[in-house]
């Protein structure tokens, strides 16, 4: 079973020059999303960059997520760049676009953009160190491989490390086992196999709908339900798809506290009658997606009571679409075991569904927990081995934080980012950190990374990293480096803000909680996409909270 990102690369995927010695003004780690913009927003201000790429080609998450039903979950165009010369000549089929679409949008920005020319595949970073002297980031590669820059900028996402949970005998396991991001591309045969997808987040909710009509027996191993919505796929014409509005579209999607198509409502939910607030829950779910976590009444994630009303519409709907009572009372319980969208909820298309076929069953996790994996199967604390032939790893990512802390970086004081992020996490405008001079990161710790459609927040951020940049050559500055009294009053900021909401009170993936032994702490910027572009502008105005030195 594959473990680590730096097993896969098989030398074949190298673009452009040898970077032997490679110089450039600007080295980005990561070429998906948030890299590629990065790049194309940097070239046209004529600065020098190139990508150091793990994978072997364009992608990000879309170039390792290939596991069964793999689809984003937000609708597009929302999902997508607002870069006009992308957009004016591309069309989706679906609104919910699978993985295979979605490399084929990575294939068409790369015609457009000329991405690859500059990217350099198979390039996992080990390691990452400031030289003073020099003033440049010297950066090394897994295999041997060297680049120097001046600036250096993450950008890996909040989902690039995977989380293998330390199950006795998990290396013991007989059949076929994946971690769901290492699926391997060519797929895995489910047909007439018992399987075991053990995890409920998005990942394990979008396999288990996708094989259930396949295999013989699905086990599904629940540790919390998944409080899931209704995606409500559908196909999608080119007509459907007027770029006329574009433009505006782009500008509102930057608005909206999600950077969704949609925010929340203005009004509060007892503002409503009974009658009003069922037929308001009725409308958001019927046009599906997240707008009944995130285009719902404002004060869903604020007033437990308000919370309890949409948790109590979503109990009742998912309750009657589940037969056995059993299983309903672990998938969809009539009291909630958290507050209803502080754990992410997963977009479904007939999830509930598939527990009504005789041949699918789930395991309560917190009632019986794994405590092994035999040969063949997976043991639960009651003894019982559930045979399998195949077993998913839907288990998760170190998220937000993790990615940073595998890439060997070093402050200027010899001190690695993954020891000094070891007891809590420090940023200073989710985007810099202080003793790495020039370094900026984006799409991970304290920005609004989880509570945001990716490329709107990679576009907010991207820009901001861009101007500061260009800023710094605008008034001849050489270097800047956040304060640690910054970073501080930064990380109280994200926390007071995380703690004006219900998050605070659940252990998820948000905060940490899903990984042993990490800090639980606020990991995300709460506080919604304008007011935190808002925040960060306002800084960059003066270099507040800065040390800058001249050129």
């Amino acid at each position: 079973m594959r473990q680590a990102i730096n097993t896969y690369g098989n030398g074949e995927s190298r673009t452009g020059e040898e970077p032997a010695d490679l110089d450039v003004d600007c080295l980005i780690i990561g070429a998906g999303f948030g890299g590629i913009y990065l790049l194309h927003k940097l070239r046209k201000e004529g600065y020098t960059c190139k990508i150091f790429e793990a994978g072997t080609d364009l992608g990000g998450i879309w170039y390792w997520n290939c596991y069964p039903g793999a689809r984003v979950d937000s609708l597009v165009p929302v999902y997508e760049y607002s870069i006009p010369e992308v957009w004016k000549d591309w069309t989706w089929s679906e609104a919910y676009p699978g993985w295979q679409e979605l490399r084929e949008y990575f294939k068409h920005v790369d015609k457009v953009l000329d991405v690859k020319k500059d990217v350099f595949f198979n390039a996992c970073v080990v390691s990452a160190e400031f030289e003073q002297s020099a003033q440049r980031w010297v950066v090394k590669t897994e295999d041997g491989r060297k680049a120097k820059s001046k600036f250096l900028i993450s950008a890996t996402g909040f989902a690039a490390k995977r989380h293998f949970p330390d199950w006795k005998g998990l290396d013991t396991f007989k059949g076929t086992i994946h971690h769901s991001s290492f699926w391997p591309e060519t797929g895995v045969d489910v047909k007439g196999k018992r399987v075991a997808v053990i995890g409920t987040g998005s990942t394990g909710v979008q396999i288990a709908q996708e094989i259930a009509r396949d295999v013989t027996e699905l086990t599904v191993f629940q540790r919390t339900p998944n409080l899931a919505l209704p995606m409500q796929q559908r196909k999608i014409s080119k007509e459907d798809q007027d770029k006329s509005k574009y433009d505006q579209f782009f500008k509102h999607r930057m608005k909206t506290f999600g950077g969704m198509a949609y925010d929340f409502a203005e009004k509060n939910t007892f503002d409503d009658s009974p009658e009003e607030r069922e037929a308001f829950y009725e409308g958001l779910w019927q046009r599906g997606g997240f707008e009944f976590w995130l285009g719902t009444y404002k004060d869903m994630l604020y007033v437990t009571q308000a919370n309890r009303e949409a948790y109590n519409f979503w109990a009742k709907k998912t309750r009657a679409r589940i037969n056995d009572p059993k299983k309903r009372d672990i998938l969809a319980p009539a009291e909630p075991l958290h507050a209803f969208g502080t754990k992410r909820p997963s977009l479904e298309q007939n999830f509930y569904e598939i527990f009504n076929q005789p041949n699918v069953d789930v395991v309560d996790l917190k009632a019986n927990p794994v405590v092994e994996i035999k040969p063949e199967g997976v043991v639960t604390a009651d003894g019982k081995v559930h045979e399998a032939d195949i077993i998913a790893l839907a288990t998760g990512f170190d998220s937000v934080t993790g990615g940073m802390k595998n890439l060997g970086l070093k402050s200027v004081d010899g001190v690695p980012l993954s020891e000094s992020w070891k007891t809590g996490t420090w940023s200073y405008l989710g985007m810099t950190c202080s003793g790495y001079p020039n370094m900026f990161f984006l799409y991970a710790s304290h920005g609004p990374t989880a509570f945001s459609n990716g490329p709107s927040c990679v576009e907010a951020q991207g820009d901001w990293i861009v101007r500061a940049i260009k800023k710094m050559k605008d008034e001849g500055i050489s270097q800047i480096n956040p304060k640690r009294e910054a970073e501080e009053a930064w990380r109280k900021d994200v926390k007071d803000i995380w703690e004006e909401t219900l998050f605070v009170g659940t252990a998820s993936w948000y905060s940490g909680a899903n990984i042993p032994g990490k800090p639980v702490e606020a990991l995300n910027y709460a506080g919604g996409l304008p007011r935190y572009m808002r925040d960060t502008e306002e800084k960059l105005d003066n270099w507040d909270g800065f040390a800058v030195a001249a050129a």
